[in-house]
């Protein structure tokens, strides 16, 4: 409910929420219209169908701005592009509710009356939202600073932004209670019996001691298994459910990077090597910086603690100018203005805690003993380090005791008092108490206040335009008169350029492989592209791209080609199986000796088995196993079964069946709040998938 909770905060101006409004008009304008800058102006301008509802791109960009609106109400500012994402995501989750959902509450009838709104927002059953936003001193709802808020938007224009916000938020109201009501009808209809209790209390309590021996399926090599196409085929047709699709297609591409060159770099340097040579004698250092700095902080001033590695504390003094250098893809000068004193002190030291276990003067005094004893050894030549791994008790202690650097006024008195009051490096003599437990502490930096103020000058290492333009040429070069793959590939390799794939993209990809951002690639494939189409060139952040169609796959199943090599190791584990079965069941004995056919057999135990569980130790997650185990009586033994990982054989020690009880309406409540649990989010999936939405976003975005 992030907008009640800017309710009561300060008004920011809302005239940039209609001057927003205004641009977007020019550009509906623009992109509709039939004038010469008209770019859809007619063509198809259908981003989707919902439930037979055919969804314009303008009525998905006016929802679109409708977000837009409230996000700048919200927060005050236009929102990003990366924003810009999530509030277009929202838009059609929207049309998706006003086009195939809320129709359904329709259907059924249900309502929220205007006295239900008023309910929610001042009667007995006030929204939550509401109340978290008006509070009292004690954390309690306000309900009179509610009614008073509400009466001072009456003499409010209807344009204000606080009248606005709060028409928003009621106009949420009703939707949201609607969709309450509509899922909470349906899940009325779950309906849990007592042999459903029952066989849940049953799952939960009844506790199987169990031995078996597992045959991994590796225990076969691969070199002895033979698999058919019809094996392969089968195994598709029998799990055609796992390799359901959407619409996506496939690109080769290669990438001319955008880099500096040397002589970018070259030029780069002498340009800062000037810089450097007029900091020396400029007076007004910040200024300076300010006006020839590419980066973000221009003048800063540090302690001791955050000093930069490329200064040394020991060697700088003020007016010394250092670089040109390069940290960090930059080349940077800086120049030292200035070096002072502080109120705020910074040391730096490592610690190791000993807590004790409770407060008693026992439990502390043994604690004391255990530092002290600790402590003699670390002075007798032991590694402090080491010792802070093995027996420190915070988080410290991963890390050799390191606390690092910590400004005055940070740790508690004691242990502060004890690393300030320092007057040389290393051990102190004894441990420190504070409330935590006792310190071994070792001083590693004595207590500092000095400060530095530092300019410097920033120059990221970016390709110049002569560089930019050279890669330009060489991409538009290579993507010239190119027809089918098998062109693009040739040409590729005779200009020695690396031919990258992506496969399999849906329509809602952002990125492609190392490309980073590359949305615009996405929206040609599935715009204009096709099979053998070779696009213009791409301007990415750091590449030109050029790319290729190389196939595609329709809605629905992955062809048995594209999935035969994936599918190959799940056959030939099942042939494995088979084998391993049939070798195994022609074998007597105890399942240690049954065990001896197979180098990596191993024979394991369970003494509390649950069928609520399922796994096995040595054999890992396979609910197969256990559904097998409880099926026997005690005493008995399993045939050899296929498992997830592997061939089994189960042997029932002893299966104690939980005795029944007269009531399992406790365990009936549990089935039905697992069922609800998941029934809001299932039942708006089912509506969705009987909709039938098409989603055809990606030809404008």
């Amino acid at each position: 409910m992030a907008l009640i909770g800017t309710l009561r905060t300060k008004m920011t101006k809302w005239v940039v929420g209609f001057v927003a409004l205004a641009i977007v008009s020019f550009i509906l304008n623009d992109l509709f219209g039939s004038g010469p800058r008209a770019i859809f102006g007619g063509t198809d301008t259908t981003i989707g169908e919902i439930d037979g509802h055919s969804i314009s791109l303008e009525e998905f960009q006016s929802v679109v701005q409708e977000r837009e609106n409230n996000y700048i109400l919200t927060f005050g500012r236009q929102a990003g592009e990366r924003e810009m994402l999530s509030l277009r995501q929202q838009a059609w989750d929207l049309l998706i509710s006003r086009n195939a959902v809320i129709p359904q509450y329709q259907k059924v009838g249900v309502k929220v009356s205007s006295d239900e709104v008023w309910d929610m927002i001042q009667g007995k059953n006030v929204d939550e939202g509401i109340k978290s936003s008006f509070v009292d001193s004690a954390g309690g709802f306000d309900r009179a600073r509610l009614v008073s808020y509400i009466q001072s938007l009456d003499a409010q224009p209807a344009t204000s932004e606080p009248r606005i916000r709060w028409d928003m938020f009621k106009k949420d109201l009703a939707p949201g209670r609607e969709r309450i009501k509509y899922e909470n009808l349906l899940l009325k209809t779950n309906y849990v019996t007592n042999d459903e209790g029952e066989r849940e209390y049953h799952s939960q309590n009844d506790v199987a001691e169990v031995k078996y021996m597992f045959v991994p399926f590796f225990g076969v090599s691969d070199s002895v298994v033979k698999i058919s196409d019809s094996d392969l085929k089968a195994y598709y047709e029998k799990n055609k459910d796992k390799y359901k699709v959407e619409n996506s297609r496939s690109i080769s591409y290669v990438a001319f990077p955008i880099a500096a060159s040397s002589n970018d770099t070259t030029d780069i340097r002498s340009e800062m090597e000037k810089l450097a040579k007029d900091f020396h004698t400029v007076t007004e250092d910040s200024v300076f910086a300010s006006v020839n700095t590419d980066g973000e902080t221009p003048f800063k001033k540090y302690h001791i603690s955050d000093l930069p590695t490329y200064l040394n504390s020991q060697t700088i003094t003020p007016g010394l100018v250092l670089g040109p250098f390069i940290d960090g893809g930059s080349f940077k000068v800086v120049k030292v203005v200035s070096i002072g004193t502080d109120t705020i002190y910074n040391a730096k030291a490592s610690h190791i805690l000993i807590k004790w276990d409770n407060t008693t003067d026992e439990a502390k005094k043994a604690a004391k003993e255990k530092a002290r004893k600790i402590l003699n050894e670390i002075k007798g030549g032991a590694d402090f380090a080491a010792k802070a791994r093995e027996f420190g008790t915070d988080g410290t202690a991963s890390r050799g005791g390191d606390l690092g650097w910590f400004p005055s006024g940070q740790m508690v008195k004691p242990f502060e008092k004890a690393v300030f009051d320092a007057k040389k490096l290393g051990l102190l003599s004894d441990v420190v108490e504070t409330d935590f437990g006792y310190h071994i502490i070792a001083v590693t930096a004595l207590k500092n206040n000095t400060t530095y103020s530092i300019a410097t000058l920033e120059r990221e290492i970016t390709p110049s335009d002569e560089t930019q333009n050279e890669a330009y040429r060489k991409a538009d070069t290579f993507a010239g008169d190119l027809s089918g793959v098998d062109d693009f590939k040739e040409r590729a390799k005779k200009e020695n350029l690396a031919v990258l794939d992506a496969n399999d993209l849906g329509t809602a990809e952002r990125r492609i492989n190392n490309l980073g951002e590359a949305r615009q690639v996405i929206t040609w494939l599935f715009r204009d592209a096709k099979v053998g189409k070779v696009s213009e060139v791409f301007d990415l952040d750091t590449d030109y791209v050029v790319a290729v169609m190389t196939g595609e796959t329709s809605k629905g199943f992955k062809p048995f080609e594209k999935v035969k090599e994936e599918i190959t190791p799940a056959v030939r584990n099942e042939v494995k199986g088979k084998m391993i079965v049939e070798k195994l069941a022609a074998q007597k004995g105890t399942l240690e000796e049954i065990a001896k056919v197979y180098p990596d057999a191993s024979v394991g135990s369970s003494a509390d088995l649950k069928l609520n569980t399922s796994n096995l130790s040595t054999a890992g997650f396979d609910p197969i196993a256990v559904g097998r185990a409880f099926s026997l009586d005690n005493g008995k033994r399993s045939a050899p079964f296929i498992g997830e990982n592997g061939v089994l054989i189960i042997e029932m020690q002893n299966k104690t069946i939980a005795p029944a009880i007269g009531d399992y309406s406790m365990f009936k409540t549990q089935v039905a709040t697992n069922l609800n649990s998941r029934g809001g989010f299932n039942i708006i999936e089912a509506i969705k998938d009987a909709a039938k939405i098409e989603d055809k976003r990606y030809k404008f975005y």
